[in-house]
């Protein structure tokens, strides 16, 4: 690859669209789950699977639901994906991502994942 197509690469992914919004996380084996705010729902799910792999994840409970039950017992899942507005400020897409977060526990029961 020369340069030129690392460059266009690099900003065609700058430029995809970012999908904001809430996962979940469910655990099979216990019926737990947990929900968090994502600022790309495309990216965190990997982010998220690899921190609990590596045994640091800084929410407790969902890192020892992990090591008790294994990678095979959780599911992902998009729980709700909001909207793109791109003339919000960066504080209130977060308030926006905080109540669609309260929002998504009340409604299925998940422990807010911060």
């Amino acid at each position: 690859m020369d340069k030129q197509q690392r460059r266009q690469q690099i900003a065609d992914y700058k430029r995809r669209p970012v999908r904001r919004g809430i996962y979940r996380v469910h655990c099979t084996a216990s019926g737990e789950s947990w929900a968090g705010p994502a600022n790309d729902l495309s990216t965190i799910g990997n982010r998220l699977w690899f921190t609990l792999r590596l045994g640091n994840h800084p929410h407790r409970q969902l890192q020892q639901a992990w090591n008790l039950h294994g990678a095979a017992a959780f599911e992902w899942h998009d729980a709700l994906q909001l909207e793109d507005e791109p003339d919000l400020h960066d504080f209130e897409r977060e308030r926006l991502l905080q109540d669609a977060l309260a929002e998504v526990c009340r409604r299925t029961g998940a422990t807010p994942l911060r």
